[in-house]
């Protein structure tokens, strides 16, 4: 397996995304890395963390886009950055199985769409990012920012690929998908979800369980909840957001008396845990559904332990058989109508 890594673009960039990928090259033997970017940037930081560059190839790539850049002047005018060198590789050399970079988001989906290609019959690729839940489980939320607005049909796409990412790279083989919606009633919302609902509910490559209210994102009863982007940017950030202010007002809390300190050294360990299930880095980035090939796109701020997660994310989504499944998805869906 073979995937390659955009060492440039986020916060944290270079040494957060090579510390994640030699993480990455620990855990999976037969993975093999090409890292774009400024290439003695990237030899001295392997240096610094004493690797011998086995298993890795470095393309060199001088420029760095960031999100001050238009898409479309980055496509044109920063063909030597990174992230296009990554994507110009990814299209062109057969044996690079996916992508991962904490670059710019705007300018990662307009070359995806137009360098990549998406799956025949998808209208426009989709974030899936995905959350804890108090279950211990996990949800998908797609999508969460590439497309702002959307069609009935795309929410069904979206329900489609979202369901074929969790069988392929979490092992749910049915899972349980919902539309966000501002009740649970079949005929709540507005047109888009009113006529979206019937489309989910009739389509059998989805287990589409009904509508579902924001409050219950991390309720662990649902695996997948379409929405349109904008909807499911504020979903997410809204939710991490909560979760964060929560665990710092808990952490003030403690330290304000001398008996609450007490009590939080008893019980140390279920804070650790519950902090490290609550913490987003642990989850990997949000895959870009639709396209031809594997693109996952970590967040800005990702770590060395993020930057790794999404990599595990490409590994495990990159066999081909996922897009098999989405083809024949959409086929099937084409004959019905």
């Amino acid at each position: 397996m073979k995937l390659i890594i955009d060492c440039f673009g986020g916060d944290k960039s270079p040494a957060a995304n090579i510390e994640g990928a030699l993480l990455a090259l620990e855990t999976h033997q037969d993975l093999s890395l090409v890292l774009t970017g400024d290439e003695d940037t990237i030899k001295g930081e392997l240096k610094r963390l004493g690797y011998d560059g086995e298993r890795i190839e470095i393309v060199h790539a001088p420029d760095v886009i960031t999100g001050e850049d238009k898409p479309t002047d980055a496509i044109r005018l920063k063909r030597e950055s990174s992230m296009m060198k990554a994507i110009a590789m990814l299209r062109t050399d057969k044996e690079i199985a996916g992508m991962v970079t904490t670059g710019a988001t705007g300018s990662l989906i307009a070359a995806a769409t137009l360098r990549i290609g998406r799956i025949r019959g998808i209208r426009r690729p989709a974030f899936c990012p995905i959350l804890p839940t108090m279950t211990g489980d996990i949800v998908g939320v797609c999508d969460s920012g590439a497309n702002v607005d959307v069609t009935a049909e795309m929410l069904l796409q979206q329900a489609i690929i979202g369901s074929a990412y969790l069988k392929y790279a979490y092992g749910k083989e049915n899972p349980r998908v919902a539309l966000l919606n501002i009740g649970v009633e079949s005929e709540k919302g507005d047109n888009l979800r009113k006529e979206a609902y019937p489309m989910l509910q009739s389509c059998k490559s989805v287990n589409f369980v009904g509508n579902m209210e924001s409050r219950d994102l991390l309720s662990g009863n649902y695996d997948l909840v379409v929405c349109d982007g904008f909807s499911g940017n504020v979903l997410c950030k809204a939710t991490e957001g909560t979760a964060m202010e929560l665990l710092k007002k808990l952490k003030e809390q403690i330290y304000s008396k001398t008996k609450y300190k007490l009590g939080a050294l008893l019980q140390k360990q279920m804070f650790a845990d519950f902090k490290d299930m609550m913490n987003y880095q642990n989850y990997g980035g949000s895959v870009l559904l639709g396209c031809e090939k594997t693109i996952v796109k970590g967040h800005g701020s990702s770590n060395a332990t993020a930057v790794k997660v999404c990599i595990d994310q490409a590994y495990r989504m990159s066999g081909g058989a996922m897009n098999d499944e989405i083809k024949a998805a959409l086929e099937a869906l084409e004959t019905a109508q």
